[in-house]
C-alpha cells in the first residue's frame, strides 16, 4: 500500500513571504540601528509614566476579582436583598445576605478541657479588653457599645459568656448539653461557640476551644474599619496567657492580608532580574574577547524589562485594573524575553562574520522570524483566549501579560536587534568587548596563554565563515543525540513515558477544584492561624442555609403544603443536613394557629392573622415579604454539618441547587459563602472550553507558519501529553484547579507548541537518510536553544517558590511543571517517537529510483567532503600563511584528448545584471607540494561545489572551502563540478 507523503505537502504560502519580510526589515534595522535603539527607550519612558496611576488602579477586592462575574449566587443575593432588607434594630447573623461586619477570636485550652477556672478567667479578661476598645476620630470616640449590632436595644451577646458568668468556677460541674443547651427560658445553640467537644449522651464532658463573635452594625464601613483595626492590636501575642492560646480575625482581615501580598513579591522580582542577567551572561560568555556576548545578554534582559515597563504603563494609562495576580506577569515575561534573545543570538552566530552587519541581521531575522513569531502568537493568543473566563482577576492578568509579550516581541526585533548591529560593528573591527580597542586575531609569538585568552580574539569557523559552534551544540550532536537513538535507550524512554503517563492520569482523578480563601493570605498571617483553629475545632456545623420560596405562593392550600413539605424532607434527607436543626416561620405559624384555634387553610384567615404573628416574633418578620396583603417571598433555614473540604463545599452547593430545582415549588438556596463557591460551577467547564479553543488556534497557527502538516500532528500530541502531565502532577503537588491554575494550563498549550513544533519540523525537514540521523541533527540545531529557553523561563519564576503566598507559589509550581515536561517532550520523548514514525518522512516510503539514487549520491558526497575537510583542517593556518598561488593560466584539463578526463557539469545562473555565470576553471594553489582547490561563492549565494572522491588516484587530493559567503545549504540549487572517480589528479 503506498504511503501518503505527508511531509512532502508544503504549506509555506505564509511562512516564506513572512521570512522574506522579516529579512527586509532586518536589513532596514541594520542600516539605521540608532533609531531602533533609542525609540524603544523613549517609548518606554513615556508609557512608564502610567505607574503614577498604579495606586488608583489597584483592584484587589476578593469577591470582585475571584468570583464569577455573573455567578448564580450574585443573582440570588440580589433577590434576597430586594425581598428581605436588613433591619439593624433586630440583628440576626443567619439572616444577613453578606458576610457581615465582625471581629472574632478563638481561645484554645493548653489543657484537655477549656472549662477550667484559669482558662475562663483569661477568656473573660480578653472579652473585657475588647469591649473597652476605643478609637478617637476627631472629637468622636468610637466604642464597641456605640458600633455593636443590636437586638432589643442591646448588643448581640456571646451566650457562652453568659453561661460562664452564671456558673463561674463551677461550670465544670454543670451539665452542658450539646449542641443545644437550655439556659433559663431560652435554648442556646452552642455549635458555633464551643469546639472540640467530647460528649456523652449530648452532655459535654470536655471541650477544647471557645469562639466569640463581636458583631457590628451594617452600613457604616468606614467607621467600623477603624474599630476593627484597633481590635487587632489587642492580640499581639500569647505570651501573657498561661492557660489558653488565642487566634483572631475580623471581617476586614482577609482583604487586608490579601492586599499586603504585593509587598512580598517586589523584592522577589529584583532577585529574579539579577538571576536572569547572570544566567544570560553565563550562557553568552565566550572565551574570545571579540566574540564575547556579555553586553548582548545584558541588553537582552533589559529589553524584556522595557517590555514590562511599557505594557504595564500603557494598561494603567488606559485604566485596566491592576490585580495582585498581575504581579506574576513580570516573572513570566522575563523568561519569554530571554528565550527570544537566545534564539536571535543563535541565528546571528550562524551568519557569516565577514558579511556586512545589516546583511547579518537580515539573515538572522529571516531564520529567527518563524521561531519568535510562533512563540509570541501562541502565548499571546493563549492569554487573549483567557479573557473568555468569568473571573476578573484572570482577565486582568491576561490583558497585562499578553500586552507585555507583544512589547517583548517588538523590542526584540527593534531595540535588541539594533544592539546586535552595534555589537556586530565592534566585532567587525575586531575590538575588545570591554575596552573597545582593536586586538589581534592571532597571538603574537612569545605571548602567554593568558594574553591569548584576554587580548586576542575574533576567531571563527574558517570553513563556514560563521562563529565557532558552541560546546553545548557539540554535546547534543556527539553525545546526547547518539545516546538517545540507541535501541536500549529508546526502550527506556518508552518505559519512562509510560510511567509518566500513568502517574499523570492517576493524578487527574485526584484533582480538587476551587481556591481556598484562606490561601489568599500569606502563610504566616494571623488569619491563617485563626482558620486552622476554626477548621480543627469548629468543623462540625457549617453554614446555615436559606431556602427561599420565590414569588406568590398559596401557603394555605393543602396540596401546596404537601408539595412544600415534600421538598423540605428532600433537603433534610441530604447527607450533610442536620434534620433536627430547622428554622421555619411557617412551621411556627402553624403551631401558633393550632394553639389559637385558627383555620389557616382559609386564605383570608391566613393573611389576616399573619401580621399579628410577625409582630410577636420579630425574627420571623424578616423571613416573610408580606406587602399589600400578598406574600411576595418567604424563607426558612436548614443547617449543614461536616463541610470541611473543597469537595464538600462543591457537593453541598450542587446538591442543594439540584434539590431546589427538582422541587415543584419555586425555590432557590442562598448563603453569602455561595458567592465564593460559585467558582466550582464554572471552573471545570471554563478550563475545558479555554483549552479546546486554544488548542484549535494553536494548530491553525502551526499549519500557517510551519510548512509541514506532520509537525501539526506532533504539536497536537505534545499539547495533549503536556496538559495531562501538568494536570495530574499539580494535583499530586497539592495544587487545586482554580482561577490561577486554570489560566496557566491554557498558557502551557503555548509552551507545548514552542517546544514541540521546532524539534519536529527540524526532524522532518532535514535531508539525513535515516531516522536516527535526523533526530541527532534536529537535536544538534535546536537542543541547546530549547534548553536555554526552558532554563531561562524556570529561572524567571523560581524565586516565587520562596514566596509566602499561595498564589505566587502556585504560579511557580505549574510553570515549573509546564516547562519541565515541555522540555522533556522536546528533547527526549518527541525525538525518540519520531524515529518510530519516520514512514511519513519525505525520505521514506515509496520514492522513485531517481530520488533514491540522488539521495545516495548526496550522502556519499557529503561523507567524502567531510573526510577531506577533516584532513585539511590541520593545515589551514599553513595554507593561509605559506601559500603559493598557481599562475592564472593554470589549466584544469590537459589539452590533449584523454579518455579519463574529468567531466564538467555546470548549471548556469543569471546574475543580477542579466549575465550568465559558469564555472569553467577551479582556482587552485600549492602548499608544500600539495594542490588545493578553493570553493568559491558568488555574491548571489550560488556556489560552485566540488564533489571529490577519495579514490582519485595515487596522489592525495585536497579541497579547501572558501570563507567569503556562508556555505550553500543542501536545499539550494548550486552548480556542481562532478569529478569522475576514474580521473587522475591534477599534478
Amino acid at each position: 500500500m503506498p504511503v501518503f507523503n505527508m511531509a512532502g505537502c508544503r504549506t509555506d504560502c505564509v511562512e516564506k513571504p513572512f521570512s522574506i519580510g522579516f529579512q527586509k526589515f532586518g536589513r532596514f534595522v541594520g542600516r539605521h540601528p540608532w533609531w531602533f535603539f533609542i525609540c524603544p527607550l523613549v517609548i518606554s519612558t513615556a508609557l512608564g509614566t502610567g505607574f503614577y496611576f498604579l495606586e488608583d488602579m489597584e483592584a484587589n477586592n476578593i469577591e470582585d476579582q475571584f468570583t464569577p462575574v455573573n455567578g448564580p449566587a450574585k443573582l440570588e443575593r440580589k433577590f434576597v436583598e430586594e425581598n428581605f432588607p436588613l433591619n439593624n434594630s433586630v440583628y440576626s447573623n443567619q439572616r444577613l445576605y453578606t458576610m457581615g461586619e465582625f471581629a472574632s477570636f478563638i481561645a484554645v485550652s493548653r489543657d484537655p478541657n477549656i472549662f477550667t477556672d484559669g482558662a475562663i478567667k483569661e477568656i473573660l479578661s480578653l472579652d473585657k479588653k475588647v469591649r473597652e476598645i476605643k478609637h478617637s476620630r476627631g472629637h468622636e470616640q468610637l466604642t464597641y457599645e456605640g458600633l455593636c449590632a443590636r437586638k432589643s436595644n442591646k448588643c448581640i451577646p456571646n451566650k457562652i459568656l453568659d453561661i460562664m458568668n452564671h456558673y463561674g468556677s463551677n461550670i465544670d460541674q454543670a451539665e452542658l448539653t450539646f449542641p443545644f443547651f437550655r439556659f433559663g427560658f431560652t435554648t442556646i445553640f452552642l455549635g458555633y461557640s464551643v469546639g472540640g467537644v467530647n460528649v456523652s449522651s449530648t452532655v459535654i464532658k470536655s471541650a477544647k476551644a471557645i469562639r466569640l463573635f463581636y458583631c457590628l452594625k451594617e452600613g457604616n464601613r468606614s467607621t467600623t474599619d477603624l474599630w476593627l483595626n484597633e481590635f487587632l492590636k489587642v492580640f499581639p501575642s500569647n505570651q501573657s496567657l498561661n492557660f489558653i492560646t488565642v487566634t483572631h480575625s475580623t471581617s476586614l482581615s482577609r482583604q487586608v492580608e490579601f492586599e499586603a501580598n504585593t509587598r512580598d513579591v517586589i523584592p522577589l522580582f529584583s532577585i529574579t532580574y539579577v538571576i536572569a542577567i547572570v544566567f544570560s551572561i553565563v550562557s553568552c560568555l565566550r572565551f574570545d574577547c571579540v566574540r564575547n556576548k556579555v553586553w548582548v545578554a545584558t541588553f537582552g534582559v533589559l529589553s524584556a524589562g522595557l517590555a514590562v515597563l511599557s505594557a504595564f504603563g500603557m494598561m494603567l494609562h488606559i485604566g485596566v485594573p491592576f490585580v495582585m495576580t498581575v504581579a506574576n506577569s513580570p516573572f513570566l515575561i522575563l523568561g519569554i524575553g530571554v528565550d527570544d534573545m537566545f534564539i536571535l543570538i543563535s541565528c546571528w552566530q550562524q551568519t557569516n562574520v565577514h558579511a556586512r552587519v545589516e546583511d547579518r541581521l537580515a539573515d538572522t531575522y529571516k531564520e529567527a522570524a518563524i521561531s519568535i513569531t510562533i512563540t509570541t502568537l501562541t502565548d499571546v493568543l493563549a492569554f487573549y483566549i483567557g479573557l473568555m473566563t468569568p473571573f476578573r482577576s484572570v482577565q486582568s492578568f491576561c490583558l497585562y501579560t499578553s500586552t507585555a509579550i507583544l512589547f517583548c516581541f517588538l523590542y526584540s526585533i527593534t531595540f535588541f536587534g539594533a544592539f546586535l548591529v552595534l555589537n556586530g560593528r565592534r566585532e567587525n573591527s575586531n575590538k575588545h568587548w570591554l575596552t573597545c580597542k582593536e586586538v589581534p586575531e592571532d597571538c603574537p609569538v612569545g605571548r602567554s596563554k593568558w594574553y591569548d585568552l584576554c587580548c586576542v580574539g575574533g576567531a571563527y569557523d574558517r570553513h563556514t565563515g560563521a562563529e565557532e559552534v558552541q560546546p553545548m551544540n557539540h554535546f547534543f550532536k556527539k553525545h546526547y543525540g547518539p545516546f538517545l537513538v540507541k535501541p536500549w535507550t529508546k526502550v527506556c524512554v518508552i518505559l519512562l513515558y509510560s510511567v509518566y503517563l500513568s502517574i499523570s492520569i492517576y493524578g487527574c482523578f485526584q484533582i480538587q477544584e476551587g481556591i481556598d480563601l484562606r490561601n489568599l493570605a500569606a502563610d504566616d498571617s494571623y488569619v491563617n492561624r485563626y482558620y486552622d483553629d476554626e477548621k480543627a475545632y469548629f468543623y462540625e456545623y457549617g453554614p446555615n442555609i436559606m431556602v427561599i420560596i420565590r414569588g406568590e405562593f398559596a401557603y394555605w392550600e393543602e396540596k401546596n403544603m404537601l408539595d412544600l413539605e415534600s421538598c423540605v424532607e428532600d433537603f433534610k434527607n441530604l447527607s450533610f443536613i442536620e434534620k433536627d436543626i430547622f428554622t421555619s416561620w411557617l412551621k411556627s405559624y402553624k403551631y401558633y394557629g393550632y394553639h389559637t384555634n385558627l383555620n389557616l387553610s382559609v386564605e383570608n384567615v391566613f393573611k389576616t392573622n399573619l401580621s399579628s404573628f410577625l409582630r410577636s416574633y420579630s425574627d420571623f418578620k424578616q423571613d416573610v415579604n408580606f406587602t399589600n396583603n400578598s406574600i411576595r417571598a418567604s424563607r426558612f433555614f436548614i443547617q449543614t454539618v461536616n463541610i470541611t473540604t473543597a469537595i464538600d463545599e462543591m457537593n453541598m452547593l450542587n446538591n442543594l441547587r439540584d434539590t431546589a430545582r427538582r422541587c415543584s415549588v419555586p425555590l432557590l438556596v442562598y448563603h453569602p459563602v455561595f458567592i465564593y463557591h460559585d467558582q466550582y460551577a464554572v471552573i471545570v467547564s471554563n478550563t475545558v472550553q479555554n483549552i479546546s479553543v486554544t488548542t484549535a488556534v494553536m494548530l491553525l497557527i502551526s499549519l500557517l507558519l510551519i510548512p509541514n502538516p506532520l509537525c501539526c500532528l506532533w504539536v497536537t500530541f505534545s499539547i495533549a501529553s503536556v496538559i495531562v502531565g501538568v494536570t495530574g502532577f499539580m494535583a499530586l503537588w497539592d495544587v487545586n484547579l482554580d482561577t490561577i491554575s486554570m489560566i496557566i494550563l491554557v498558557v502551557c498549550i503555548g509552551f507545548s507548541v514552542d517546544f514541540s513544533a521546532h524539534i519536529s519540523y527540524a526532524f522532518v525537514s532535514n535531508k539525513k537518510p535515516t531516522a536516527n540521523e535526523k533526530a541527532v541533527e534536529a537535536l544538534f540545531h535546536l537542543g541547546y536553544p530549547i534548553l536555554q529557553g526552558a532554563l531561562s523561563t524556570i529561572l524567571g519564576v523560581i524565586v516565587l517558590s520562596a514566596s509566602k503566598n499561595y498564589i505566587f507559589r502556585t504560579f511557580f509550581k505549574i510553570m515549573f511543571l509546564v516547562i519541565f515536561f515541555g522540555l522533556f517532550h522536546g528533547i527526549t520523548f518527541i525525538p525518540v517517537f519520531l524515529t518510530f514514525f519516520d514512514f511519513f518522512s519525505s525520505n521514506s516510503g515509496n520514492v522513485s529510483p531517481q530520488e533514491k539514487r540522488a539521495l545516495e549520491n548526496e550522502a556519499m558526497t557529503n561523507c567524502q567532503l567531510k573526510n577531506i575537510q577533516e584532513k585539511a583542517i590541520d593545515h589551514d593556518k599553513q595554507i593561509y600563511d605559506n601559500h603559493t598561488f598557481l599562475p592564472d593560466n593554470q589549466q584544469l584539463f590537459p589539452t590533449q584528448a584523454c579518455p579519463s578526463a574529468w567531466t564538467l557539469t555546470v548549471n548556469t545562473h543569471p546574475t543580477q545584471s542579466g549575465q550568465m555565470c559558469m564555472a569553467s576553471t577551479v582556482p587552485m594553489f600549492r602548499v608544500d607540494n600539495q594542490t588545493y582547490e578553493v570553493q568559491m561563492y558568488t555574491a548571489s549565494n550560488d556556489a560552485v561545489t566540488v564533489n571529490c572522491n577519495q579514490n582519485l588516484g595515487a596522489g592525495e587530493y585536497h579541497c579547501v572551502i572558501g570563507n567569503n559567503q556562508p556555505p550553500v545549504s543542501q536545499e539550494c540549487n548550486a552548480p556542481f563540478i562532478n569529478c569522475s572517480d576514474s580521473a587522475d589528479p591534477v599534478p
